[in-house]
């Protein structure tokens, strides 16, 4: 089930996944700071929707990664008190960039997050890449075969420096 649709996450992080849910945990926190930062920026309603829809999506999947992260006897990490920008947000279009950042990075996150836990849980992590490359899509972000993995040259194999 998803989490930012009303669902709940899994309900344990076996022994050995909580550090996959810790970063998953981490990337939503940032994500959270982040569309504040975006709110305050976009200019026309239907951005500023788009921000509101993602910013109660990601508090939804923050709160269920730390449900999880408690049931299994983890301590969630805290939020920062404060996040570094990758760039100024000045603007509705900096702003813009900046929540396609945020879903490009957070599908990176869940592509990892994938291929980290077991069967069980793989399905609320492709979940949380689905989503992110979603929205990153609809930020602006530039479409890519495999949303959070790094692109390869044709028949290497290896990623592009």
């Amino acid at each position: 089930m998803s989490p930012s649709a009303g669902g709940t996450a899994p309900s344990a992080a076996p022994g050995g996944t909580a550090a996959p849910f810790q970063d998953a945990l981490g990337a939503e926190h940032a994500a959270v700071y982040g569309y504040g930062v975006v709110g305050a920026r976009v200019s026309d309603d239907g951005q500023r929707t788009a921000a509101r829809t993602a910013l109660a999506a990601h508090q939804a999947r923050r709160d269920a990664w730390q449900r999880l992260l408690a049931g299994s006897g983890a301590s969630p990490d805290a939020a920062a008190a404060g996040y570094r920008l990758p760039f100024p947000v000045t603007d509705a279009a900096s702003a813009g960039r900046l929540a396609a950042h945020l879903e490009t990075r957070l599908a990176t996150v869940y592509a990892d997050l994938v291929a980290a836990v077991p069967a069980p849980q793989r399905p609320s992590a492709a979940d949380a890449l689905r989503e992110s490359a979603l929205r990153a899509r609809q930020w602006g972000a530039a479409p890519t075969a495999f949303p959070g993995l790094p692109d390869t040259p044709a028949g290497t194999g290896s990623p592009t420096p």
